[in-house]
Order: structure tokens, then sequence, then C-alpha cells
């Protein structure tokens, strides 16, 4: 059984006992995370939702949260002298898909 669930502007395919990286959602480490827009369930046949399955939620919990790793944005100006480097670290929720309710 999959559900491909959306959260932080991405989509994800998801199954019970995946652990996933999404968006940061300020939840503590432990807690429940409940996803109620899921797109589309299957298990013995296909459910779509247009746009969610109405009844349907993912329930997942809170491993851990961080950063991700750093990249690096560099931009360049080529005959100008111009060139700028930063960097950016993404932070990020780990869950642990639990249940699929459908």
């Amino acid at each position: 059984m999959y559900a491909i669930i959306a959260t932080g502007g991405k989509q994800y395919k998801v199954s019970e006992g995946d652990i996933i990286k999404v968006e940061k959602l300020g939840v503590e480490a432990g807690q429940t995370v409940t996803f109620d827009q899921v797109l589309v369930v299957s298990d013995k046949d296909v459910k779509v939702g247009c746009p969610t399955v109405e009844g349907a939620n993912v329930e997942a919990s809170v491993v851990e949260e961080g950063k991700d790793k750093k990249v690096i944005v560099y931009k360049y100006k080529r005959k100008l002298g111009y060139h700028k480097k930063n960097g950016h670290r993404q932070l990020y929720t780990k869950v642990k898909i639990d249940k699929i309710n459908a």
C-alpha cells in the first residue's frame, strides 16, 4: 500500500515504515503529524483525488529536525570582476510514516 502526499510545495510517494525528509514542520521529535493532503491512495485499487482523496490521511511520527548539507551559490560575470559566493542550508524535518488511512 502506498500514498502520494503533498507537503511543503512538494509531493512524496510514501509507504508504511518509510522515513522521509520534508520541509521544516516546526514539530518536536517524538510527536505525531497528520498529512491531510493525500493525492493518491493505492492498496488493491487506486483512488485518485480531485484534488485530494476525501477522508484519507497519513499519520507520521517526527524522528528529528535539522539542516541539510550546504549548497554553494556562486554568481559570476565575466570581464567585469564581479563574483559573489553565498551558501544555504535548508531546514528539514525527518518523519517516519506510521499509518495510511484511506
